[in-house]
């Protein structure tokens, strides 16, 4: 019934994404096992993706088995609802975190952490800043890190920033009101914001149906492109070493990026 959904609605793939959260969500890891079974009905189409506690005693041999076992093409977490820093490795308060990132770059697992607020019962928003995951993308360049949301409501600059600075960061926007996308991402150093006047087609950021415009601002609308089509171009759940595509663009296609333009000031500590 959902492939026929898919099929109705022009839609290529779907993500199924969960995450391990009992105390405010109530997810435990049998989520895991209920999301791999359900996309191994068309494991083309339907991608899982997986979670675990971030104080998880064996993290590397979990993730084996989400990427081997279960099919999982990503790991979701949430700091806000699974009360952790993304970086609590680095004081060693969550060590396991170390193994947990690795072994998600060893497997070719994008790791997408929930950015921004959250208003569940005993959510706890002070984890949400997307900054403590600055850490992790300087410690693992090999892992492919998506920024849910943005950084919603409070947080969107310091998203835009990380996915400037890191050229494995990328952004996701679900969640961002469409009308009002220029102005949660509003202009960064050398670039403009302007609505787009005409169609714009394939040019339109992950998790939203609302189009903007990249020719006035590339710099700063190219994150948002990239989500679009964010992947790994290997993963060890693939059939045959096949690239595995982690939110495909549309039968549409996307145009190439067009160059960067010349900053006109300075980017603020480099890229």
């Amino acid at each position: 019934a959902f492939l026929d959904y898919l099929d109705r609605a022009g839609v290529d793939r779907a993500a199924l994404i969960n995450y391990v959260a009992p105390e405010v969500i109530g997810y435990t890891e049998k989520a895991n096992d209920f999301v791999g079974e359900y996309c191994r009905a068309d494991p083309e189409r339907l991608l899982a993706v997986g979670g675990l506690r971030p104080d998880h005693p064996d993290p590397a041999r979990e993730v084996a088995r989400l990427a081997d076992d279960l099919g999982v093409r990503a790991v979701k977490l949430h700091p806000p609802h699974q009360r952790f820093r993304p970086n609590a490795y680095v004081d060693g308060e969550l060590p396991g975190l170390r193994d947990l990132y690795a072994a998600c770059a060893r497997h070719a697992l994008p790791v997408i952490f929930h950015t921004g607020t959250s208003v569940f019962p005993g959510a706890r928003n002070r984890y949400a800043d997307p900054l403590a995951i600055e850490d992790v993308a300087i410690d693992f360049p090999e892992l492919t890190i998506v920024l849910a949301h943005g950084g919603r409501p409070i947080w969107m600059e310091t998203a835009v920033f990380l996915t400037r600075r890191f050229p494995n960061v990328w952004l996701e926007i679900s969640g961002v009101p469409p009308a009002r996308l220029l102005d949660y991402f509003p202009t960064s150093p050398g670039s403009s914001t302007r609505r787009s006047s005409g169609p714009t087609g394939p040019d339109r950021a992950s998790g939203t149906s609302g189009p903007i415009s990249t020719r006035s601002g590339p710099s700063v609308y190219r994150p948002m492109r990239r989500a679009a089509s964010w992947r790994r171009t290997r993963s060890a759940s693939s059939p045959a070493g096949r690239p595995i595509e982690i939110l495909r663009p549309s039968r549409r296609g996307v145009t190439p990026d067009p160059p960067d333009p010349v900053p006109t000031d300075p980017v603020p500590n480099g890229r």
